[in-house]
């Protein structure tokens, strides 16, 4: 936290700097305005996002149509607590429930959010419809994972810089391998009720899956009566070129838990989305918040469903990521250890040899590109989905310069 007065533009600065340390913000940029997939900080600098906010502004910054939403609904009514109905939430539920072929939405403000929703709202099913004995209702997770920050969340997560001295843990949950679906099938007993899982991970550095093996997991989860849940905040809303990166396999899981992107870079707002008889285990008073299916939230959200029934953007993700995936693997160096890409979405894993992932968007940063280190040796890549053919071309280029 920063107490501020009044600063000078080294201060100023300064305590960017001290902030993004202390909360691993990816680089020290100080942005002033924002356009499509453009940056601009405090001295008319511009930058190409190509980390698009951690993956929240999919479709651009100040993406005009999402824009408009607000400023209309700023017209009209704004952040109401949950005492009021509102006559943007209806229209959300309906139109988002349809988006994902589900019944039920409830909406929240962040990922973490949606994430301890989803826990809630397994482990009263599992006692309520499973019928598993109270207190005994088990989660199972993955390695590498990021699902939020929460006491709870962190509980299940293997990254030490999460967990370290914020113990004692929540129990109830079991860690295996991601994409080891023996470890998946023998990890499950009476007790679990759910298995909860990024489709590719990007915390992690877009670590994609054995083929088959979201399939798999849907099919074993059919069969042992365990809900499937699909963590797609950071995958999910055009991102790897389908709506869902569960689409990649034909997969529809029980839950989705959506955010990020679900809000246009413009307001927070996140939603679980699954069927009547899941969901619908909440009772009045058992579950809620004081902002979530907020009618500002809820029009922009509204907006971002329309855009993505277009198909639009989830067709130049598509198309556009194929070719920056073959432009990478097309850049002669001894540098990179692997490449890892589905859409608009790529982890450059740099050999241990060439250095910190750090260093790289560092000196990209120079070149006018902001990109993501992650887990040391990954730097990954995010742009907006309007990104276009001479834009990624004016990427290429940096990239081709930094990693050659």
């Amino acid at each position: 936290m920063v107490a501020c007065t009044k600063l000078s533009g080294a201060e100023h600065i300064r305590l960017v700097e001290e902030f993004a340390a202390h909360n691993y913000h990816p680089l020290p940029v100080v942005i002033a305005r924002a356009e499509g997939v453009w940056v601009e900080d405090a001295d008319g600098k511009r930058y190409m996002d190509m980390l698009a906010a951690y993956s929240a502004v999919n479709f651009g910054h100040r993406h005009p149509e999402l824009i408009a939403a607000a400023k209309a609904q700023l017209d009209r009514l704004t952040l109401t607590s949950r005492a009021f109905h509102n006559d943007q939430l209806g229209p959300l539920c309906c139109e988002l429930a349809e988006l994902c072929g589900m019944e039920m939405v409830l909406p929240m403000n962040t990922g973490a959010e949606g994430v301890e929703t989803a826990i809630k709202t397994a482990r009263r099913w599992g006692y309520r419809c499973k019928g598993v004995p109270e207190g005994r209702a088990k989660i199972i997770c993955c390695e590498n994972n990021f699902h939020g920050r929460t006491t709870t969340i962190i509980s299940f997560s293997t990254d030490p810089v999460c967990r370290a001295h914020f113990g004692p843990f929540t129990p109830g949950f079991q860690v295996i391998p991601y994409g080891d679906i023996r470890a998946l099938e023998a990890a499950i007993d009476e007790d679990t009720v759910a298995f909860l899982v990024e489709p590719i991970q990007g915390e992690a550095g877009i670590i994609i899956p054995p083929p088959g093996f979201l399939q798999q997991a849907r099919e074993l989860c059919t069969r042992k009566n365990v809900l499937f849940i699909a963590d797609e905040i950071q995958s999910g809303l055009g991102r790897t070129g389908k709506t869902f990166a569960c689409d990649h396999e034909g997969v529809r899981p029980d839950m989705y838990i959506l955010g990020k992107a679900l809000g246009g870079g413009i307001m927070p707002i996140s939603a679980v989305v699954s069927r009547r008889e899941i969901l619908g285990v909440f009772t009045p008073g058992s579950h809620g918040s004081t902002f979530g299916g907020n009618p500002l939230a809820c029009a922009i959200a509204r907006q971002v469903v329309a855009i993505l029934r277009r198909g639009t953007y989830q067709d130049n993700a598509a198309r556009l990521g194929q070719y920056l995936e073959e432009q990478l693997r097309s850049i002669r160096t001894d540098k990179i250890e692997e490449i890892r890409a589905r859409g608009l979405w790529v982890g450059i894993e740099f050999k241990k040899e060439a250095g910190l992932a750090r260093t790289y968007c560092e000196r990209l940063m120079q070149e006018g590109l902001l990109c993501k280190d992650t887990h040391a040796q990954t730097m990954r890549l995010a742009p907006p989905l309007c990104i276009t053919r001479d834009e990624l071309e004016w990427a290429l280029a940096r990239l081709r310069k930094v990693l050659s």
